[in-house]
């Protein structure tokens, strides 16, 4: 008689267990988790997690966060989190968390958004206030695999103190391996929001891309598709994910 076989739960529907082992300021309203985790060994830059937080009367809270670090082998995996008003989660992360704590960790989830070195490129990104976080994955996973890839990043901030990670990503334009950085802001004086000369200027230096990866709000996601079909990219090229309204 023949033993059963257990079956395995995919890492993807589970649950894990991660500790906070650095809490680190990005912007005014946006602060960097580093987490410890049996999940930071399985992810592609682009992808996100599920987060939930259990009380101690057993209340239990959920929310999908992009994941800002590139797979490196540390073991560790790194969230961004912008305070919102009236966010449960992120209220907790903003106000509470502290390292040493543990919070559970689902994924990762998102496999047509994500980029590895072997897709190759060129890649154009797009992205809306907190929608880079996972660019910035793709862009750090670059700079660690494929620097050689060309790449472009147009980016929509309501001022540059908003900017998430801008010393970073000017440093990356400025490493001479082919990144650009095309920086818009809403807000500040003499900005404006994404419109056809910022693609064109993109596209200008990034040449024909092969991957084209949107994230940002509905209104950023739609506008910016429109511009960059416009321009002549091929819809089978772009990859998208959207938020909020």
């Amino acid at each position: 008689m023949s033993s059963a076989t257990p079956v395995t739960e995919p890492i993807v529907f589970r649950w894990h267990q991660a500790e906070i082992t650095a809490i680190a300021p990005v912007t005014p309203q946006v602060k960097s988790f580093r987490l410890r985790s049996e999940l930071a060994q399985a992810y592609r830059a682009g992808q996100h997690v599920d987060v939930r937080l259990t009380a101690e009367d057993g209340y239990q809270a959920q929310r999908s966060y992009s994941i800002a670090s590139a797979p490196d082998g540390s073991g560790t995996l790194e969230l961004m989190v912008e305070a919102l008003p009236d966010g449960e989660v992120s209220g907790w992360f903003s106000q509470a968390a502290e390292v040493g704590d543990r919070i559970e960790l689902r994924g990762p989830i998102g496999g047509s958004f994500s980029w590895d070195g072997p897709d190759g490129g060129p890649l154009l990104l797009g992205a809306g206030g907190s929608g880079v976080v996972p660019l910035l994955a793709m862009l750090r996973r670059r700079a660690l695999v494929a620097p050689q890839i060309p790449a472009a990043l147009i980016y929509s901030a309501r001022t540059r103190e908003e900017a998430i990670a801008l010393p970073e990503l000017e440093r990356l334009a400025n490493d001479g391996t082919g990144f650009s950085l095309h920086l818009t802001t809403t807000r500040d004086a003499g900005g404006r929001r994404i419109d056809a000369a910022l693609v064109t200027g993109a596209l200008a230096r990034v040449g024909r891309p092969e991957k084209v990866f949107l994230c940002g709000s509905n209104r950023f996601v739609g506008a910016a598709s429109d511009l960059i079909l416009a321009a002549g990219v091929p819809a089978g090229v772009i990859r998208t994910e959207r938020f909020g309204s």
